[in-house]
């Protein structure tokens, strides 16, 4: 070959390899700004139509599997609808089951790793290399060799496990057991705030049930009073100071009755909207038998106390929260062991220059991070703070569990007398609207007279169904300071007949002054 056609060669050869280089410099910018414009992206609005179709699709879900309330709606039924198909109390039936699968997922870590792997190769030229003698240094008077295949495939499928994530893991397994407990308290503690919702909503609902027939009577007797006062007034039939008074003390009485409607006005759709109900269901409440737990009060305030430590949901939250603080320690402990790694794998190269495409590979590593001789300290000093803060925030909450507790008796004892003082006042308000009602047929007393009575009697039986309420709460509240709440499981299992039934037996457990310990499982 000449030289002219050596130098031609050459220079085409360089054009071939700069056109390369440069189609792939355009390739990787163009590349590049596709990924950036990509990234940049602007913000994409919810359309009215996906808004409108994800109400639907959430109304139907909140609905789901709710069966329709059959009949006049008992307070049993009402705890137990609201335990079973409240919306909160599912989110805190999902976050338990959230924990639930962590710890099942946690449990899997301490199990060694089993890799399986897969590669493919591919290269323009051979790998070929050239070699030294070791003796004088010189290059090599052999030819290059040729060390690798073109393309080729790799698989291997190893084994790995490590003493240190398996103690870390272990650890972390315990931790996440006591986060499901943590669930189930918290869980406890949602049912008791839902309890005492439900029982204050229930009676107010039961008050505007009773009260509403007579409001609506009482305010058109009203009415027609100030109509008849204001046409005296017109035709001068009365002197212009009495008839302005009798018409002042008739609006004092609408006024009164207008806000005692206003109030009750709400009270069926609270109860609605705490059992999952439709919230413009009309719905008819029976009131129960009046009974409250007043051997309670009798009993020593030192087996209260004993109870509640033992079985409030808050100080047993606390207590598991002090268990993964413990266990945290431990695991700082064991990040300063070193660490022993074993493996073994099962290896093939489809490579055609290897002797042996299939082998085996085991082996064995020892690993320690010299740094952790600087950092224990600092992370045991950590670890401790974390226990002694875990360790304050009990005796914290066991001692506001404590006073909880008398304040909740003391608040139970007071809304019980208060609820006996508005019953006997609504007592004599009652009869004295029976006799200005039997003087009215009389024709002995004026309609502004019957106004009044009407008014007081439905406002002091308004009183009543309020003090009936609060003591309801108050009983509910010191329920939830002992720890005591109807023995249900796992309320997906669990039929609305069943679960009412339950509900039934716990109340009148209270009522009968028996303190029972919880009976909710955990991870349920």
């Amino acid at each position: 070959m000449s030289v002219r056609n050596i130098k031609t060669n050459t220079t085409g050869a360089s054009f071939f390899n700069r056109h390369v280089a440069t189609v792939l410099q355009a390739g990787t910018v163009s590349g590049v700004l596709l990924l950036t414009g990509c990234m940049s992206l602007d913000p994409q609005p919810l359309e009215r139509g996906a808004l409108q179709e994800q109400v639907h699709q959430d109304t139907l879900t909140a609905r789901q599997n709710v069966p329709a309330i059959a009949g006049p709606l008992t307070l049993d039924e009402a705890i137990a609808r609201a335990l079973k198909y409240n919306l909160d109390s599912r989110s805190r039936e999902m976050e338990q089951a959230l924990a639930m699968s962590q710890y099942d997922v946690g449990n899997f870590d301490m199990l060694p790793k089993m890799i399986a792997a897969a590669g493919y190769s591919r290269r323009s030229e051979y790998a070929t290399t050239r070699a030294v003698d070791s003796v004088t240094g010189e290059p090599s008077l052999a030819n290059p060799y040729i060390s690798s295949d073109k393309q080729h495939a790799t698989s291997d499928l190893g084994l790995t496990w490590s003493v240190l994530d398996f103690g870390l893991s272990y650890y972390e397994a315990k931790q996440n057991a006591d986060r499901v407990l943590i669930a189930s308290e918290r869980r406890r503690q949602a049912m008791h705030v839902l309890v005492q919702d439900v029982r204050s909503a229930f009676w107010r609902a039961a008050s505007a049930q009773k009260l509403q027939a007579s409001v609506k009577q009482s305010t058109a007797l009203a009415e027609s009073a100030l109509a008849d006062a204001r046409q005296a007034e017109t035709e001068r039939l009365r002197s212009p100071v009495e008839s302005l008074r009798y018409q002042r003390q008739v609006l004092e009485n609408l006024r009164l009755l207008e806000a005692i409607e206003q109030e009750l006005g709400t009270a069926k759709v609270e109860l609605a909207a705490l059992i999952n109900a439709p919230l413009g269901a009309n719905l008819t409440v029976v009131e129960p038998a009046e009974t409250f737990n007043k051997r309670v009060l009798d009993l020593p305030v030192e087996q209260l106390e004993a109870h509640a430590l033992e079985q409030n949901a808050l100080l047993r939250e606390q207590n598991y929260n002090t268990r993964i603080a413990s266990q945290e320690t431990r695991k700082t402990l064991l990040r300063l062991f070193p660490n022993l790694s074993l493996n073994y794998s099962l290896r093939h190269d489809s490579d055609k220059y290897l002797i042996n495409n299939n082998w085996n590979e085991a082996g064995a590593q020892l690993s320690f991070n010299l740094l952790n001789i600087l950092s224990a300290p600092a992370q045991m000093r950590l670890a401790k703070a974390g226990i002694a803060v875990a360790d304050q925030r009990r005796v914290a909450t066991q001692m506001a569990v404590l006073a909880q507790v008398h304040i909740a008796r003391l608040q139970y004892a007071n809304a019980l007398q208060q609820f006996q003082r508005a019953d006997a006042i609504w007592q004599v308000d009652d009869r004295l609207n029976q006799q200005t009602a039997n003087r009215a047929q009389a024709q002995a007393v004026g309609a502004l007279d019957t106004v009044a009575s009407n008014t007081s009697a439905i406002l002091s039986q308004l009183r009543r169904y309020q003090a009936m309420a609060l003591a309801n709460a108050a009983a509910s509240k010191l329920q939830a300071t002992l720890g005591m709440e109807p023995a249900i499981g796992n309320l997906n299992e669990v039929p609305l007949a069943q679960l009412q039934q339950e509900v039934h037996a716990s109340l009148a457990q209270w009522n009968q002054g028996q303190l029972a310990a919880p009976a909710v499982e955990a991870g349920k």
